[in-house]
């Protein structure tokens, strides 16, 4: 089958998601078209069966804002009519679902028919989608589409809340990892490097946007490291990391157990050295930072909120707890750090918990629904 996928190619979880199933669908035959403005960050090495289409945005002095809806559209068309393809899957609603619906109705005056799966990955429902302005198109996209997934029932609840797409099935499909990338033995030097007198490494991995809610992060941390002692290691960069760093220096008085690590392309490795991992966001459409630290026996604090309950199995892999409760977050982050059989116990099934999610297991629920979408 030849797949066009449309995605955003930045760090955030709906272009992770999405690259990591073109190549996954490739590798399993599929002939696999990535269409977006930048090539996706973790598509560096890729197979014959991989192509990577830029949409160029060109200034023009008309405009204060580049139409990049429009210039995607004429790709789209372009990519689909000249490659072949058998369908288009767009991730995250906005601007991706419409540019395919107005692809397919420019390609269909010309005698060609293309399906379009819209997958919803969250904030493009919950956040931005809710902006008044923008939701009649998402609306129309959505009821447009071929077919349309959401990465959680939490999410798909959340649509059929806030848009008029009652009519419309929307199918589950989780995110996923590749369990096998997991795989690899621990660094000891690198573990001994965060923590050198063996203390406990607590990690974050996120964008620091207020709905990470990351002054959470540092209160729990604060009491964890009154009772045990632990180093915070955070991944990732945003706007809130500002405000982290004074809490640490003029509140907490921490700054010398933290440490900021910055982006990475890929964290399969440095999550391997972590203890436990703090995930208290507001809400989260699905928790793929969680799902990666338990595929490396990482066990997961976080929120009771959004679809993280459906990865973390509260007692189990983890523990949820109310937006905002961090004492309730640092008793539970005791309980597995301070009890070494508790640790084990929690290691073991998160691992355990991740497996549901491999790849493996979600790529032919990709395949059966593009199979029913193109006859």
């Amino acid at each position: 089958m030849r797949i066009g996928i449309v995605c955003y190619p930045t760090y955030g979880g709906s272009g992770v998601v999405a690259t990591e199933l073109g190549i996954a669908l490739a590798e399993r035959g599929h002939h696999v078209h990535f269409i977006t403005y930048g090539q996706p960050f973790r598509l560096d090495d890729h197979s014959t069966r991989i192509s990577y289409h830029e949409v160029r945005v060109s200034d023009y002095p008309l405009f204060d804002y580049t139409p990049y809806e429009l210039v995607l559209t004429s790709k789209l068309v372009d990519v689909v009519k000249y490659e072949k393809l058998d369908l288009l899957h767009v991730h995250y609603a906005i601007p991706h679902a419409s540019a395919a619906y107005m692809a397919q109705q420019i390609l269909k005056s010309e005698g060609i028919n293309i399906p379009f799966i819209t997958t919803l990955h969250g904030t493009d429902i919950t956040l931005v989608g809710k902006d008044p302005s923008f939701e009649p198109v998402i609306t129309f996209s959505i009821n447009q589409s071929n077919a349309v997934t959401a990465v959680s029932k939490s999410l798909k609840e959340d649509t059929y809340k806030y848009f008029k797409v009652k009519d419309k099935a929307i199918e589950v499909i989780p995110n996923f990892i590749d369990l096998k990338k997991f795989d690899f033995p621990l660094d000891h030097e690198a573990k001994l490097a965060l923590a050198p007198n063996g203390e406990k490494i607590v990690m974050h991995v996120s964008n620091f946007r207020p709905v990470k809610r990351i002054e959470d992060l540092v209160k729990v941390f604060y009491q964890i490291r009154l009772k045990t002692p632990a180093k915070l290691v955070l991944i990732g960069d945003g706007p809130d990391r500002n405000k982290i760093e004074q809490m640490c220096r003029t509140q907490y008085f921490i700054c010398d157990d933290v440490k900021f690590l910055g982006k990475m392309k890929s964290t399969e490795k440095i999550l391997s050295l972590a203890d436990l991992f703090l995930l208290p966001s507001e809400t989260e459409s699905f928790g793929l930072a969680a799902l990666e630290a338990m595929a490396a026996s990482v066990p997961v604090i976080t929120t009771n909120t959004g679809g993280t309950p459906e990865v973390v199995e509260h007692g189990y892999s983890g523990f949820t707890s109310n937006v905002g409760d961090v004492d309730d977050m640092a008793k539970n982050a005791l309980n597995i750090l301070t009890d070494e059989n508790n640790f084990k116990l929690f290691k073991s099934n998160a691992r355990k918990k991740a497996a549901e999610f491999d790849i493996q297991k979600i790529m032919p629920l990709y395949e059966d629904l593009y199979k029913r979408v193109v006859i």
